[in-house]
């Protein structure tokens, strides 16, 4: 081919690519004109907010330190209440420390995961990256007040736990730097496989799922339970946080179900419908708090949760003079022994102006 044709050739596609540049350039311009006044660009402080996310490789993980002696008074402060002062679990989530041995973290694999004896499974006994534990109490701790523990208070409750499960002696500082280093001692860090689709982004999934589009109501059964062994190893889970549906909230003393209600083949699941002799979450600030801060969580409208329900609140208290002052102490500070043995945990977050319109919603309804 002459020099000449494939200058003509190279011409050609250059004017082509500018074209489709042009046309690009042009529709950009368009659109900005068009939407001008929607949106704007994120600012570096915005963007900053929400990326906090820690990866497996430790991308992410800021700068700060921790010593397990912070992390333990930070832990019975404002984390014991729900998981107990050694992780053990104080009924109300599953424990996160135990099940683990010093043999498990030479070998990186945890054996109770194979042992039928050991029903309870705990945090660290299935964790196999130790950033993703940072990442979570980070974001998401503690329950009733996610976003307030700052990083070097998060390196100081991890590096708490850390020594609960053996891996670092009572006077370690934990920080950006030895933690990469730590994650050659977690017990099970060889209990995560990539070895399938759903890891890489081309990847395929394993199992492959056949769109039905007509005639798709179909009977649908169990196929797996809990061993008897272990059905009830963390008491009754209908007692605690799951409520809703046969499944979720299902009765652990009890026999297991064979199979879910039906109708027809239809799955049919029903809450039990309560009353309402409150005024809806709405009508008031007080519920608008009530919903903000979080407190449905431990605390139902009409029935128990973690903590007694609004009614219940409501009858013990109304017309009491005292009342005010004591649940507002309790609010703050956490307490005890009045409505069994879950205990309420601190809140010093709250403002003592929110806590007392909350309380006078929750007692004085109108």
């Amino acid at each position: 081919m002459s020099r000449r044709c494939k200058h003509q050739k190279i011409t050609i596609f250059s004017i082509g690519i500018y074209l489709i540049f042009s046309s690009w350039v042009l529709a950009q311009d368009q659109l900005h004109t068009r939407y001008s006044n929607i949106g704007r660009q994120a600012t570096q402080a915005e963007v900053a907010a929400w990326d906090i996310d820690v990866r497996p490789d430790f991308k992410g993980l800021p700068k700060g330190s921790g010593s397990v002696a912070q992390g333990q008074d930070i832990w019975e402060a404002k984390c014991a209440s729900c998981h107990g002062v050694f992780g053990e679990s104080n009924e109300v989530f599953t424990p996160i420390i135990g099940g683990t041995t010093l043999e498990d973290i030479k070998r990186g694999r945890v054996n109770a995961l194979i042992d039928r004896k050991h029903p309870q499974r705990t945090t660290f006994m299935k964790l196999a990256t130790l950033s993703t534990a940072f990442d979570y109490i980070y974001r998401a701790m503690p329950w009733n007040a996610p976003r307030t523990l700052s990083v070097d208070e998060t390196y100081s409750t991890l590096a708490y736990l850390l020594h609960l499960t053996e891996m670092v002696p009572a006077e370690f500082v934990l920080n950006e730097v030895n933690m990469m280093q730590l994650q050659n001692k977690m017990p099970n860090r060889d209990g995560m496989t990539t070895d399938h689709g759903l890891w890489q982004v081309s990847g395929k999934p394993d199992v492959r799922a056949v769109a039905c589009m007509k005639n798709c109501i179909k009977e649908v059964k169990i196929e797996s339970s809990l061993p008897d062994y272990a059905r009830n190893s963390h008491h009754n889970l209908a007692q605690q946080n799951r409520i809703f549906g046969p499944y979720l909230g299902v009765d652990t003393t009890r026999p297991p179900l064979l199979e879910l209600p039906n109708n027809s083949g239809l799955i049919k699941v029903v809450a039990k419908e309560v009353p309402r002799t409150l005024p809806t979450d709405d009508v008031r600030q007080g519920g608008t708090l009530f919903k903000k801060n979080n407190c449905a969580a431990c605390h139902g409208m009409n029935h128990k949760v973690l903590g007694p329900s609004v009614v219940e609140i409501s009858k013990k208290y109304q017309g009491k003079t005292e009342a005010l002052a004591t649940l507002t102490k309790k609010v703050k500070n956490g307490g005890a022994g009045v409505w069994g043995a879950v205990p309420m945990p601190a809140n010093p977050q709250l403002a003592d102006s929110d806590i007392k319109i909350i309380l006078e919603w929750m007692i004085n309804p109108q």
